[in-house]
């Protein structure tokens, strides 16, 4: 026993093998968690998505309570707000939304036939006099008709899956307004009862740290998701001034993007300079002088000033967390791996200078 206290190698070691083992025999006994994991899949997109909209609209709450409203009446009247706005977009938006999506899907064979015709209207340009665009086109297998015909099938063979997103969609509408009430409700109670887990020379720590972490993901979700609501509103206005096709939608996709950090904006182009160049490709360089001014206004002022300086991480970090999270987890991983990296850095930062602080005393 004396030699495994002074052996830290071999005691590592011992618990690396230990944990090896136990994910080894939780793999032969998977069907054991399969409850627990339909569970998790079942209430992961409400928690999730009520979660985001707590830390969007919490700091209202907390401008009403500094303006001497009880925070009972402030959670009723945010949730009034929401739930009426929530309702207009559906009644009002969404189906303009659905109809410009389902048009672009139908008629996406003749966009890609239209992209292809301005693309050679472009090479005819002297710049390009040397480029052979359709051996390019062929050599990237770029085959219009296949990809019609795949874009095509693909949407016919999911309906039964269209199907069942619009019913999950139908239970989250649901229940993320019950499960927000109640984060609102009870979300301040949250911290002391975690603190309170923990043995009482630990508490003070970690209600300061529960205080910091908290702080991050407000500002960055409640930041960056004002932010991005602020460019799609700017991108519709001006696809709109240009008279872009599908203006809604692509407004949409542009500010969805945008919460993803730095590669966001460029995943957002795409689709609308696409589309742009099925009308001419004038109208492409206009969408693309849209969406780098609207982008340089974000960087430069909206973002700095909602989210502030929570996101201090090198850039590098963040192309390398957003290539590791979408692999790992998609979509979901790529907007909230940046955060929850955010979070991570803090604990870390926290533990180290408290450790730092202890051994100074």
């Amino acid at each position: 026993m004396k030699y495994f206290k002074h052996s830290k190698l071999l005691l590592w070691t011992l618990w690396v093998l230990a944990m090896v083992l136990i994910i080894y025999f939780a793999t032969k006994i998977s069907f054991v968690f399969q409850p627990l994991f339909v569970l998790f899949s079942t209430l992961f997109i409400p928690v999730l998505s009520a979660g985001f909209l707590f830390y969007l609209l919490n700091p209202l709450i907390n401008v009403m309570q500094k303006l001497k409203i009880k925070r009972s009446y402030a959670i009723i009247l945010v949730m009034v707000l929401f739930l009426s706005g929530a309702t207009i977009f559906i009644i009002k938006t969404f189906p303009v939304l659905m109809n410009q999506l389902s048009d672009l899907v139908t008629n996406s064979p003749a966009i890609l036939s239209d992209i292809e015709t301005q693309t050679k209207d472009i090479a005819l340009f002297s710049t390009f006099n040397n480029v052979d665009l359709e051996e390019t086109l062929n050599q990237l297998n770029l085959s219009l008709d296949a990809f019609s015909k795949t874009i095509l099938s693909s949407f016919t063979t999911s309906i039964s899956s269209i199907i069942g997103a619009v019913a999950n969609l139908t239970i989250v509408l649901i229940t993320v307004p019950i499960v927000l009430f109640y984060m609102f409700h009870d979300g301040e109670k949250l911290q002391s009862a975690v603190t309170h887990l923990f043995p009482k020379k630990y508490q003070k720590h970690v209600f300061e740290l529960l205080h910091q972490t908290n702080l991050v993901i407000t500002a960055y979700i409640s930041g960056k998701g004002l932010a991005s609501i602020v460019v799609a509103v700017l991108m519709y206005f001006g696809f709109l001034l240009i008279g872009l096709p599908y203006t809604l939608l692509l407004a949409i996709v542009n500010g969805f993007t945008n919460l993803i950090p730095y590669i966001g904006p460029f995943i957002g182009a795409v689709p609308a300079i696409l589309v742009a160049l099925t009308v001419s490709p004038t109208t492409a360089l206009l969408v693309a002088l849209i969406v780098l001014v609207v982008q340089q206004l974000d960087a430069n002022f909206l973002t700095p000033k909602f989210v502030g300086k929570s996101l201090a991480i090198h850039p590098l970090t963040i192309i390398i967390i957003l290539l590791v999270a979408g692999k790992m987890l998609g979509i979901v991983g790529i907007i909230f791996g940046v955060p929850a990296f955010a979070v991570i850095k803090t604990i870390v930062v926290y533990i180290k200078n408290t450790r730092i602080a202890e051994e100074k005393h």
